[in-house]
């Protein structure tokens, strides 16, 4: 309501009472001014109510929520359902025009408010992480998607460009977006160091001499990884990008809540980063559909943007806008606090749980998030054993755990051969289950996760017979 109309509510009820509700409201307002004026997350996190204001004043600046509007257009963002339609705030329009995702839309200025708050926010969101990056934006596809627009995009600069050089990294997204974008894999082995799989940078320097720098779309690193590999050395590797002009693309999956992942993306752009691209639903806790391609050259990343094909959903910029506006920057320092202190305590907890069942704790002080136990010792320790642990731990309600047999069985993917698939490596020489600190993650889980292991573990060392087994 405006200034006249709370006057005219002062000849209904008391006025003393309408200036109370009209001072609860200006908070509301003021906090939206301040979003507006600074577009950085707030210090401290909104509540619903406030969100929910917000969300509904953008929404009647949409076209399709005018209540004289009248859409003779094909695409009028008419929605059918009710509750399609209040789930989504009443926005439909989504975000972009059909030649840029990061346009405005003449129909929907609500939702274009959305699309550029939000990619501001992420913005402020990665610096607070520790990259300070120049430009990013929200785009509606998971983080393999989006590494194969970033990949396309780079073709148009470089179109004799034939060849990704790539650390393997065992997850079949990443394959894919290389494979589906139109070009050849080249795969660069680890090295173990240690119980550590790390970055072969031998091997990428004889594949450029071989193939030639300028049949080199990009070297494709990883940071955010499963335990034993590793984040890749990303300062060698982006010398060696700045030495030879090859672009340098990051997959920073999940690596924005570690330190270690954003400290060494930030290192290497002081050499050669073009782009890192990360996941919102890993992150930031949203659900799965979207991701944050950011980098250091605003020219390059508007590029990317425009390489989108048509317009885009704004529900994953819709998800992200409310998620940082409800943590807050307190809120969302406070978790990432919470997730290092997490790990150490992960860390302590299946290392005693180890050693209990006569097996040890991985050694990988380079990877922050994920880590291993070996299977090696394990009574039941055949391949086909090895992987009932893995499901017995599943049937008791515990997710996210990796058990990597050694076997080194075959597996193709996307034409390409790799042997024991799922251990970054074709013979690691021992099977072993791995378990991540992420963020959200709680002390309950744990707790959890520690007491059901040690249960599942106790109880197979006491047949090697898996049939045996009792649920």
């Amino acid at each position: 309501m405006d200034k006249d109309s709370y006057t005219l509510c002062e000849k209904l009820v008391p006025k003393s009472y309408v200036q109370q509700g009209q001072n609860a409201k200006s908070i509301h307002q003021n906090q939206i001014r301040h979003l507006l004026e600074q577009r950085r997350i707030p210090e401290e996190g909104w509540d619903d109510q406030t969100i929910e204001l917000f969300l509904s004043e953008l929404a009647i600046m949409d076209s399709n929520n005018f209540p004289d509007n009248c859409g003779v257009g094909e695409r009028e963002a008419r929605i059918y359902s009710s509750l399609v339609s209040r789930r989504h705030f009443r926005l439909g329009h989504g975000i972009g025009r059909s030649g840029e995702i990061t346009a405005v839309q003449p129909k929907a200025a609500g939702s274009s408010l959305i699309m550029t708050l939000t990619n501001s926010l992420a913005l402020h969101a990665i610096r607070l992480s520790g990259i300070q990056a120049s430009s990013c934006f929200v785009v509606p596809m998971a983080t393999g998607m989006s590494v194969a627009l970033s990949l396309l995009s780079l073709r148009q600069r470089r179109p004799k460009a034939q060849y990704v050089l790539w650390p393997r990294i065992d997850q079949k997204s990443c394959i894919k977006s290389v494979v589906t974008s139109g070009f050849k894999l080249v795969v660069i082995e680890n090295v173990r160091e240690g119980d550590e799989l790390r970055t072969n940078l031998e091997e990428i320097q004889k594949k450029i001499e071989e193939l030639g720098a300028e049949n080199i779309l990009c070297i494709l690193t990883t940071t955010s990884c499963f335990a034993p590999r590793v984040p890749d050395r990303l300062e060698e590797i982006g010398e060696i990008c700045k030495s030879q002009d090859i672009p340098h693309v990051v997959n920073n999956a999940y690596g924005l809540q570690c330190s270690k992942c954003t400290h060494l993306i930030q290192q290497a752009s002081r050499s050669r980063v073009d782009v890192f691209v990360q996941s919102t639903d890993k992150n930031f806790m949203v659900p799965v559909g979207g991701s944050i391609i950011a980098g250091f050259d605003d020219q390059l990343i508007q590029h990317i943007s425009k390489c989108y094909p048509g317009r885009a959903s704004s529900s994953p910029s819709t998800d992200l806008l409310i998620t940082l506006l409800s943590m807050g920057v307190k809120g969302y320092k406070d978790l990432l606090k919470e997730r290092k202190t997490n790990y150490k305590t992960l860390q302590t907890r299946l290392g005693e749980c180890a050693q209990k069942h006569g097996e040890h704790l991985l050694s990988t002080p380079h990877n922050g998030i994920s880590m291993g136990m070996s299977l090696q010792t394990f009574q039941c320790n055949t391949e086909e054993n090895v992987t009932e642990l893995g499901s017995k731990l599943f049937t008791r309600l515990v997710s996210g755990t990796r058990v990597i047999p050694s076997d080194g069985k075959k597996s193709e993917i996307c034409g390409q051969t790799f042997s024991s698939f799922g251990a970054h490596c074709n013979e690691y020489g021992t099977p072993y289950l791995t378990a991540a600190a992420a963020i959200g993650m709680t002390s309950r889980d744990i707790d959890l996760f520690i007491s059901r292991l040690d249960k599942v573990m106790s109880k197979c060392a006491k047949t090697s017979d898996p049939k045996k087994l009792q649920s």
